[in-house]
């Protein structure tokens, strides 16, 4: 995988194939010379090498597409991208910005805490325990909210998994067996329903959901947390859940639910 924030040329063919991706296949030169500041000629000199590469295939005058590879060439690209981003956030950024935590025992201000991350929320425990830490700056009992700063090393967490339970739609007879859905998430820790016939199905055997709204983002922020997440999701809305969990970089497996 190339890495695009290493090379100013791999930057720019990442922003051309970006801008073929959404215009094709009328593609203009000088328009996407424009978007990305180079010239025409450039622009022209750079769809040459992705067509060589595969990326792009042309289809007439002035008509590209992006193929399959170049598809997964920017997926490739973004994940490196959203690896960067997430190391200044967390790592850069984390150490000046303070955040939130439940305190695990009584905590003075300017005390060095231990950082851990538990159903998907941060605790904090004195002492230098663990292989995170920061700097509490606030008092808190044993159950509180305390404030945290100053953080140092990485905390110890496994990405969680999400798995996508698809049910048929009312017009193809809807969710035969509900008991059946309910059973498949008994060991979720969160689970969430995409559709009226998934949230139906869940409310009709008792079934505890977290939420109906925004199903895949749900599910991927929790897998981000360490979380194991099931979505029931009809086929109907299974494009937007899937979309969405590609979109964070999570990975997920779709089974049936009938």
């Amino acid at each position: 995988m190339v890495d695009v924030l290493e090379s100013k040329r791999e930057a720019t063919r990442l922003r051309i194939l970006v801008e073929i991706a959404d215009r094709q296949p009328a593609v203009s030169q000088g328009e996407i010379a424009e978007a990305v500041g180079v010239t025409s000629q450039a622009v022209s000199e750079y769809i040459r090498e992705l067509v060589e590469d595969g990326y792009v295939e042309k289809e007439g005058r002035s008509r590209y597409r992006v193929t399959k590879e170049g598809v997964d060439w920017l997926f490739g690209a973004a994940g490196d991208i959203r690896r960067f981003a997430d190391h200044v956030t967390q790592d850069v950024l984390g150490g000046v910005l303070e955040d939130a935590a439940i305190a695990e025992g009584p905590i003075d201000a300017s005390e060095t805490v231990s950082l851990s991350l538990r159903d998907g929320l941060l605790h904090a425990t004195p002492g230098e325990t663990g292989s995170a830490t920061g700097v509490a700056t606030t008092d808190a009992a044993a159950g509180e909210v305390v404030s945290v700063t100053s953080f140092e090393g990485v905390i110890d967490i496994e990405s969680g998994h999400v798995t996508v339970i698809q049910v048929p739609s009312i017009r193809t007879g809807g969710v035969e067996d509900p008991d059946a859905v309910a059973a498949q998430c008994a060991d979720a820790d969160v689970v969430a329903a995409a559709g009226v016939e998934a949230v139906v199905a869940l409310r009709e055997t008792g079934a505890d959901y977290a939420t109906h709204f925004a199903p895949g983002e749900v599910a991927a922020d929790a897998a981000g947390r360490g979380l194991d997440v099931v979505v029931v999701s009809t086929s109907d809305e299974l494009g937007r859940v899937t979309d969405a969990l590609r979109d964070a970089g999570v990975t997920y497996e779709v089974t049936d639910g009938t």
